[in-house]
């Protein structure tokens, strides 16, 4: 597990450089998990990346299963992506580590197109208290692990709004995320409003 683990940390540094900031959380009856903060600053934009570490530790496997398998299942970590300055989104630390211990704590497996819930707002003021799983690969390539255990995979986690969450429901992951391209909606943005629904 710690040697995923390193392998996990050392595939984030490739791509998001160095970070600048970390905490650690650790759940009763759970491993520990960290939170890295990146700060991307080229090309004039002020990012900020929070991104998880020890989800990786461990497949996540089906709840229903008689037994866990230690090697097989998918694997993965959280990477949220917000502008800076414009909230205390520091303070997404916590909620970000409740999500990433989920699939240990509540059997849950963390797929693209799932959505998850902290029940309360996901920093200071934030208009949104869940999340939409994004597709991997974009920010953060997979890391391959040595066989039969899966890739280390990266999931961009795109804040909702209780009206999206709830139309998300409904309509699915794949049309919210088209209504949000259609509505060119800044999903960096940690104090948007809803995109029109209607």
């Amino acid at each position: 597990m710690e040697e995923i683990l390193a392998l996990t940390e050392a595939r984030l540094r490739t791509a998001l450089g160095e970070p600048d900031a970390r905490a650690a959380v650790t759940f009763l009856g759970t491993d520990r998990y960290e939170v890295l903060r990146f700060r991307d600053t080229e090309g004039g934009s002020d990012v900020v990346r929070y991104a998880t570490l020890g989800m990786s530790g461990r497949p996540m496997t089906d709840p229903s299963a008689i037994l866990a398998d230690a090697e097989r299942g998918p694997r993965a970590e959280l990477v949220l992506s917000v502008r800076a300055g414009t909230a205390d989104t520091d303070q997404v630390l916590r909620p970000l580590a409740v999500l990433a211990a989920s699939p240990q704590v509540e059997g849950v497996i963390v797929a693209p197109g799932s959505s998850l819930d902290v029940g309360a707002p996901l920093w200071p003021g934030a208009p949104f208290s869940s999340v939409l799983v994004g597709e991997p690969g974009g920010l953060v390539a997979d890391l391959e692990l040595d066989a039969p255990m899966e890739p280390v995979r990266f999931l961009p986690l795109l804040p909702m709004t209780p009206n999206e969450a709830a139309w998300k429901r409904v309509r699915g992951a794949r049309e919210l995320e088209e209504r949000w391209l259609t509505h060119g909606t800044d999903l960096r943005d940690p104090l948007r409003r809803s995109v029109a629904l209607d």
